[in-house]
């Protein structure tokens, strides 16, 4: 009981002191910075934070990069001030900054502008008070709190005080600061000096920023029968700039933008937090942009700092599609006596059209299209994969989803003339053996080169162009076809 008492007395006789010690704590941690203040030499300055944003639009490229259009309703006082724009992106490109008033244009007129980011940390708040009179507040047995003034005299390994005629090195209670230097702030900002003639505004700030960025992802589901597709698209969007853009206008800009990069650049990571995905969304507006293709949210959204958020693109239902056996030459077989191949896969195809009678025929940004088929149980299975480039509308689309397990295809050169030192003539058989349960066309693609012709062949041929040519063969279920073929071809 008697060390209860005492211990009590003991709190109640420090808190006082306590109280004393918070709120000094306070007054130096209140940032130095009002809404309107007036500097010594008669110019005035302001900031402004989300609180006074009125719009934001976020356009992102898909290099990494993003434009930002930032605008703010404004009260601000006549004559020359600082405008301390706060709350903006910490990668930031500061040489492509620019604001503007929207009320009122020709009122107010940008004599400077800068980037500020001599962040706040204790290590440079130290720095700052080196030579200047700090307390430091310590703290006994008791919990009593007794402050006493010291001249900070220097940090470099460690904090030095000079106390009276005394010298401390380090100190192991809280070292209280009369206030925050004015040239360090909480996050990065941007500050111009303004000359105004007029009152409020609205302005818009416009800049460059790094660390967001998009991508496009596909889903593709195929029927049973192999014809028929549903295809949906997302767009993935990674935000590591250090900002949140709340409640943003979003714009997406697909196509090869021509972006200078400095030497050396300077590389900065992307940290991946979470996850969202939004469900039912109405795919996006599209739209020709100069040489590229824009794509507009139809909503606005909200893109927090270290996240991934992914928003509908397109749904398209019911998709024409075929699927395409393949097996591939290559021009030197065409030069010089070729011994031949051993027995290889086939190579699988998806091939659809992006136009509009296959429900599509929006510009497909380029992207990763993942494929699922169902089993014979009614479950989608992963069947695989590839990228596609950007691709404009009424093109074909081609998907190469890898080699086929029960297709197999031989190729050898059956004979070989040289008729001069620059034309010879060769003459090849492909075998193609089908162990599947169905009849399939395989197209046998055949890169020739050269100036060439077709000598003789014991099925159609089509040329795909100057260089090409393809020769489409059915194979029986559990069959083996034969395509033999002559060519001449000019070096």
């Amino acid at each position: 009981m008697r060390v209860l008492v005492c211990l009590t007395v003991a709190l109640l006789a420090a808190w006082p002191c306590a109280a004393q010690l918070a709120e000094e704590l306070a007054d130096a941690a209140r940032p130095s910075l009002k809404v309107t203040d007036t500097l010594s030499a008669g110019v005035h300055r302001a900031r402004t934070t989300l609180e006074q944003q009125t719009d934001l639009a976020v356009t992102v490229y898909n290099n990494g990069r993003a434009l930002v259009r930032d605008r703010r309703q404004l009260s601000l006082l006549p004559g020359e001030l600082t405008l301390t724009f706060m709350d903006v992106s910490e990668q930031i490109q500061p040489e492509t900054v620019s604001i503007r008033s929207l009320s009122d244009p020709g009122r107010l007129r940008i004599l400077e502008q800068n980037y500020e980011y001599d962040l706040m940390s204790p290590e440079k708040l130290m720095e700052k008070y080196v030579g200047q009179d700090v307390k430091l507040v310590n703290q006994d047995q008791r919990l009593y709190f007794t402050t006493q003034n010291a001249k900070l005299l220097s940090v470099n390994g460690g904090p030095v005080y000079q106390v009276g005629d005394a010298i401390y090195l380090g100190h192991p209670g809280t070292v209280v600061l009369p206030k925050v230097p004015s040239e360090l702030i909480a996050r990065p900002s941007l500050v111009w000096l303004l000359d105004n003639d007029g009152t409020d505004h609205e302005v818009e700030a416009t800049y460059l920023t790094g660390g967001l960025s998009w991508r496009a992802d596909y889903v593709l589901t195929l029927n049973r029968a192999e014809d028929h597709m549903d295809l949906e698209g997302w767009v993935t969007l990674h935000n590591g700039s250090g900002a949140t853009y709340q409640d943003a206008q979003l714009k997406l800009v697909a196509g090869e933008v021509n972006q200078v990069r400095p030497q050396p650049e300077l590389m900065l990571g992307v940290a991946m937090a979470r996850m969202d995905k939004a469900a039912a969304a109405p795919p996006m507006a599209e739209e020709a942009f100069a040489e590229y293709h824009l794509y507009t949210l139809q909503r606005r959204t909200t893109i927090k700092q270290n996240q991934t958020k992914q928003v509908s693109l397109l749904t398209a239902s019911g998709a024409a599609v075929r699927k395409v056996y393949e097996v591939t030459g290559q021009p030197h077989m065409f030069w010089n006596p070729f011994p031949g191949e051993p027995e290889r896969s086939v190579d699988v195809f998806l091939v659809f059209q992006n136009e509009e009678e296959s429900n599509m025929g929006m510009p497909l940004p380029e992207g990763i299209v993942r494929v699922y088929q169902e089993d014979s149980e009614g479950m989608l299975q992963f069947s695989g994969e590839d990228r596609i480039g950007h691709t404009p509308k009424d093109e074909e689309v081609r998907l190469r989803l890898g080699s086929a397990f029960d297709v197999v295809a031989e190729r050898r050169q059956t004979d070989y003339r040289r008729l001069s030192d620059r034309e010879s003539e060769s003459e090849f058989e492909v075998k193609i053996r089908n162990h599947k349960d169905l009849d399939i066309t395989v197209e046998v693609v055949e890169h020739v080169g050269g100036d060439w012709k077709l000598l003789s062949s014991t099925h159609r041929h089509e040329e795909k162009d100057a260089f090409t040519l393809v020769f489409p063969v059915e194979v029986k279920q559990d069959g083996e076809a034969v395509l033999t073929y002559r060519v001449r071809v000019r070096h």
